[in-house]
């Protein structure tokens, strides 16, 4: 008989939503007879938010710090207490450098503990920039820390749902940067992953990938932006379909995601953020998951941010985290079983 899957779960920034969903995750338990979630936070905090929604927390409640003296196998559900943030100081719904830190330290010791391989894999919950920054951590997102991290030069991230699924050539840069960083190399990388994730999850629709433009029209035979689609993207079109790989493009991207694309296509390869995130989340808000292509480790994370909107009120909706997680443990099994992602 096989382990469960453990999955290390970030709690995110403890002012946002991550306290609640974290505490959901842990009463679904159903799903968690296919894997174990160990949560990386703060247990005080976690108390507070299962009081608020009247929901229960694990018996097993660790001590980070006297964990990591050991580091026994933590056997079923928990919470390994990082003790990052004082409840008192906790801003429901606000921004502050304690809660960024806090979120810091979490992830941090989620990456080493998955890296050294006493977990099997990452899901992380929401963080907020502005807070990370205000803390002294200068990273555009989770996916730019992961890289770093786990030393990883070629990765990229992959919003995957049943409705879509996208990669992302550049993401977390302002247009005008984007635009200058697009080239054929990393074009390239990105259709590899893309394709490579594609069999990871066993993608029963479709292989196929469609890239799209970056100028309207895709550059209308260079009428539109520089010549874009002609000098960069198509190049990386060809290297990838001389190397066997199923795609086409560059597509005109207002009418790459009409429903009858997205019947024939596993994944679109989008050249900035706005391009794939829009449809991502119009069609698959709750549903979507962050999965990073290229780590050494497998890690997913939920499709959305703090939501400081509803923080602490009781109402966050946890799909998008259990789906996470759902599919952090497929993939577990698929590399450790030869079992198939569903």
């Amino acid at each position: 008989m096989k382990d469960k899957p453990r999955i290390a779960v970030t709690m995110g920034d403890p002012s946002g939503i991550g306290p609640e969903i974290c505490v959901r995750l842990l009463n679904e338990i159903e799903s968690l007879k296919e894997f174990t979630p160990i949560i990386f936070g703060d247990s005080e905090i976690m108390k507070l938010a299962a009081q608020k929604i009247g929901l229960c927390l694990p018996e097993n409640i660790i001590k980070f710090n006297d964990w990591e003296k050991n580091k026994e196998p933590i056997k079923g559900p928990s919470i390994l207490d990082i003790q990052s943030m004082n409840i008192k100081i906790l801003k429901e719904g606000g921004i502050s450098k304690e809660a960024g830190k806090a979120s810091w330290d979490y992830l941090d010791k989620a990456i080493k503990t998955v890296m050294d391989g006493n977990m099997d894999a990452l899901t992380t919950g929401p963080i907020n920039k502005d807070a990370l920054h205000r803390a002294g951590y200068n990273y555009p997102g989770h996916t730019e820390i992961l890289a770093e991290k786990t030393g990883s030069p070629r990765y990229c991230m992959m919003q995957n749902s049943k409705e879509i699924t996208a990669t992302f050539v550049t993401c977390h840069l302002g247009l005008r940067e984007a635009c200058s960083s697009i080239t054929t190399e990393r074009i390239i990388d990105v259709i590899n992953l893309t394709a490579d994730a594609l069999n990871d999850l066993q993608c029963p629709e479709s292989k196929k990938i469609l890239v799209c433009g970056l100028n309207p029209h895709s550059g209308e035979g260079g009428l539109f932006g520089s010549n874009e689609e002609e000098k960069i993207i198509k190049p990386a079109i060809e290297a990838a379909i001389s190397n066997g790989i199923d795609v086409t493009g560059p597509i005109v991207p207002d009418t790459a995601f009409i429903p009858e694309k997205r019947k024939t296509t596993g994944a679109y390869v989008c050249m900035y953020h706005d391009q794939g995130h829009i449809p991502l989340k119009a069609l698959a808000f709750d549903n979507a998951v962050n999965i990073t292509l290229g780590l050494p480790i497998i890690r997913t994370s939920v499709d959305h941010g703090t939501a400081f909107d509803i923080a602490w009120k009781g109402i966050a909706n946890h799909s998008s985290l259990l789906r996470a997680t759902q599919i952090a443990t497929d993939l577990v099994n698929r590399k450790n079983y030869g079992s198939e992602v569903v």
